[in-house]
């Protein structure tokens, strides 16, 4: 208990004394060593090495995992060496609903199959997934971390120790400078003088060898941004090879379900040869035809002829009188063009993957 409560003491007088030096030197009351430029430089560097790192490793660890919940169990996971849990991802989670729902759904109809095929899709996009948080937390992570918990810390405690001989050495200054003084006073005898400048000499030794080892340690600050560097490349090729397997699957399944649409898709629109009657909004344009009916064709069954399609430009609004129809807006441009049988009162219009009859006397034809 003696000897606990004498090291408490002695620390928090060293403590006191070490404030005491450091409010001196900031008051300009005490003199500092003060260290090279290039060692002030590899300083600079290797806290600024130390900062960018920091944040860079904690938003690629957001990017990864957004889930903060997610991340605190991953860490306590890890700090107690344990294999952290598999999690299944979201699309992964996604496409097993979308699988569980064409169940209920009845897995034979449009809706149904189209989920299976999407929910497949979304489960092979989390794998994907999973793929790319497992290379880039062991690529490019796993570096970024060791650096802030091994060599910066290491780092660190060599600069702390710097600094602990620093203040000893110019505290050992301070007492040869005071000894010096006392000795032209002849106040103090000359064994003050050497006691003084052998304790000087012993500081400075220690001093300036701590400082060799403290520099060794920042020059490899170069090593590391080279390390991080190719951790950096592989964390992009890690990410271009994600986002390229993402644009693959989503390729397929827009394939798949296109091939699969004129199966799944109702055809709702239907053509008669006899246009039905149909009224401009406000006034009937001069010459307009009333439309009669005709034999029924299938629009979608309609194509394009290779020659006579036009581009036209919508004279008036016209709402669709029935789903044959297409209805128009007033000064759009749609593509027209006639089959064999129609009115010729009608043509077939088309906008974007829309089709449908519209009356001639709604169009200006352009050349």
């Amino acid at each position: 208990m003696d000897f606990n409560v004498k090291k408490l003491a002695s620390g928090a007088g060293l403590f006191f004394t070490r404030a005491v030096q450091f409010t001196e030197e900031k008051l300009g009351q005490a003199e500092k060593t003060e260290l090279d430029a290039h060692f002030e430089n590899l300083m600079s560097r290797a806290d600024c090495t130390k900062l960018w790192t920091e944040k860079i490793f904690r938003q690629t660890e957001v990017l990864l995992q957004p889930n903060p919940s997610a991340r605190i169990e991953e860490f306590f996971y890890e700090k107690l060496d344990m294999k952290v849990p598999s999690r299944v991802t979201n699309p992964q989670l996604l496409g097993q609903y979308m699988q569980d729902a064409a169940k209920d759904f009845g897995p034979g109809t449009p809706y149904g199959s189209t989920l299976i095929k999407v929910g497949e899709c979304e489960r092979r996009l989390g794998a994907a997934e999973r793929e790319f948080l497992q290379t880039s937390a062991i690529s490019f992570l796993t570096p970024l971390r060791n650096f802030l918990e091994g060599d910066w810390r290491t780092i660190s405690k060599e600069r702390r120790l710097l600094e602990n001989l620093r203040l000893d050495l110019d505290a050992c200054k301070a007492r040869l400078k005071k000894a010096k003084l006392a000795e032209a006073k002849a106040a103090l005898w000359t064994e003050e003088v050497e006691k003084a400048e052998h304790e000087l000499r012993v500081a400075q030794t220690e001093f300036d060898r701590q400082a060799e080892v403290t520099r060794l340690l920042l020059e490899g600050i170069s090593s590391t941004h080279v390390n991080h560097l190719r951790c950096l490349h592989e964390f992009v090729e890690a990410q271009a090879a994600y986002y390229k397997m993402c644009h693959l699957h989503m390729q397929d399944l827009q394939k798949e379900l296109a091939s699969c649409d004129d199966d799944m898709l109702p055809n709702a629109f239907t053509l008669n040869s006899a246009p039905s009657a149909a009224a401009a909004p406000g006034s009937s344009p001069e010459g307009a035809g009333s439309p009669a009916e005709t034999d029924t064709l299938n629009i979608e069954e309609v194509q394009a002829p290779a020659t006579g399609t036009r581009k036209a430009k919508v004279l008036y609004d016209y709402d669709a009188a029935d789903s044959s129809e297409l209805s128009l807006l007033a000064d759009e441009l749609i593509t027209v063009y006639t089959v064999p049988g129609m009115d010729s009162d009608w043509l077939i219009g088309e906008r974007g993957n829309q089709k449908g009859k519209v009356p001639v006397t709604y169009l200006e034809l352009l050349s």
